[in-house]
């Protein structure tokens, strides 16, 4: 054969294949999934669109890769009565700015819907849905990842994942993620949708049917068209909680494009250093955590579990379930509260242990691909999460910071 006809046969050759994948990796929405259940609600996707490839070529594994420390603006979008509801700031760009510089790149926003939706109708109140939209292009406006939810919200999703309450649920999730869906569709791949927050699962029923929520979400996105053909969605585990996850958890939804589905877990582990702020009868709070960091004059408060060896066997147990067979894991939420309201030397050996423990947290969650996303609710002082001060753009806890930036080798 003539250099120039096996040049051109090559050339034949390589279009096919290139042509032979590209169908291939076009999802067919008409195979997103219709609901089996009656529903009280609206079809709120009368916009569908044709699907669009365009700024959507990573995987999950890929958008994985790009997330080394991520940060929560929490009890603001999330808020019951609305975003100042529970005594932060609206969330504005300056703030935004100076948690990149600060060493984040990216940020997960947990938000309320229920209460800003008609009860009848389950449509959500469009000056809600653009000023959530506001706050999303604030954060890819300065090229970072975005994970945005329904957080909870009352409780309406996550307090009844129940077979009695399952078709109800369904509807309401199918209705305001076609909603959230369409509203947000023309964003690239930075943003990433979570169907739901923390659902509260406790066995295998509750399992099968937070599955069917899950499918639910995954479906009503797809469906809407668009860049959301090709978005990569993220699905929780029962209750975030990585030994009922490692327990219960069945299998990833169906989906009409493959490689595109991250599974979340949340970790405050253990609860007595990480949140709890007063005695009670199963335990008391744990002022001091790790390796150097224990106390000789105060010993009831140093930890008697969950230290280091648990925190490297529960990550191992998501890198064997997920992350080994390519499914990014989220670490949605995790962080330890700033018990300031000690004084002397447990104040100090505290706030080492606490630094300590968000360093460790972050590098081992990293090196077992989990992507830490630090829980900050906003609050300074004693008991806070708080890092930043939000309503003078500065940083507040600057220790907590550094940890966290070390921990992710930033």
């Amino acid at each position: 054969m003539p250099f120039q006809c096996r040049i051109f046969s090559l050339l034949a050759t390589l279009l096919l294949t290139l042509s032979a994948g590209a169908a291939a990796a076009s999802p067919d929405l008409g195979a997103c999934g219709e609901p089996s259940w009656d529903s009280p609600y609206p079809d709120y996707n009368t916009r569908q669109v044709s699907a669009d490839a365009t700024g959507m070529d990573s995987t999950a594994v890929e958008l994985a890769a790009r997330i080394r420390l991520g940060w929560n603006i929490g009890n603001t979008l999330e808020a019951t009565g609305g975003e100042t509801g529970w005594g932060n700031p609206e969330v504005t760009r300056e703030l935004l700015r100076l948690v990149k510089d600060s060493g984040f790149d990216a940020v997960r926003i947990p938000v309320s819907w229920n209460q800003h939706a008609d009860p009848a109708t389950a449509k959500i109140n469009d000056a809600w849905l653009n000023r959530v939209h506001e706050v999303v292009r604030y954060v890819i406006d300065i090229d970072m990842t975005v994970i945005l939810n329904i957080h909870w919200d009352g409780g309406w999703l996550e307090n009844n994942v129940t077979p009695e309450k399952q078709s109800e649920n369904n509807a309401k999730q199918r209705a305001y993620w076609q909603q959230i869906a369409t509203h947000f569709r023309d964003f690239d791949e930075r943003l990433l949708f979570a169907g739901t927050n923390e659902p509260n699962v406790d066995d295998a029923e509750q399992m099968a049917v937070l599955a069917s929520y899950h499918q639910t979400f995954v479906d009503a996105v797809r469906c809407t068209g668009g860049k959301n053909a090709y978005r990569v969605l993220v699905v929780q585990g029962p209750s975030t909680d990585i030994e009922k996850t490692d327990k219960l958890w069945t299998g990833m939804p169906d989906d009409v494009l493959p490689d595109r589905l991250m599974a979340e877990v949340h970790f405050y582990t253990p609860w007595n250093f990480a949140g709890l702020t007063r005695d009670e009868d199963w335990g008391i709070p744990f002022y001091f955590w790790g390796k150097g960091n224990l106390s000789e004059t105060d010993e009831a408060r140093n930890p008697t579990w969950g230290e280091e060896n648990a925190v490297d066997e529960l990550f191992a147990l998501m890198k064997q379930k997920f992350v080994d067979r390519g499914i990014p894991v989220l670490l949605g939420e995790y962080g330890a509260i700033r018990r300031s309201g000690l004084d002397g030397e447990a104040l100090e050996l505290h706030l080492r242990s606490r630094a300590y423990y968000l360093e460790y947290v972050t590098r081992q969650a990293l090196a077992n691909g989990l992507l830490p996303f630090y829980w900050d609710n906003g609050v300074l002082g004693n008991f806070g999460f708080g890092i930043f001060d939000r309503n003078n753009n500065t940083v507040y806890d600057a220790q907590a910071l550094a940890a966290l930036v070390s921990g992710a080798g930033e």
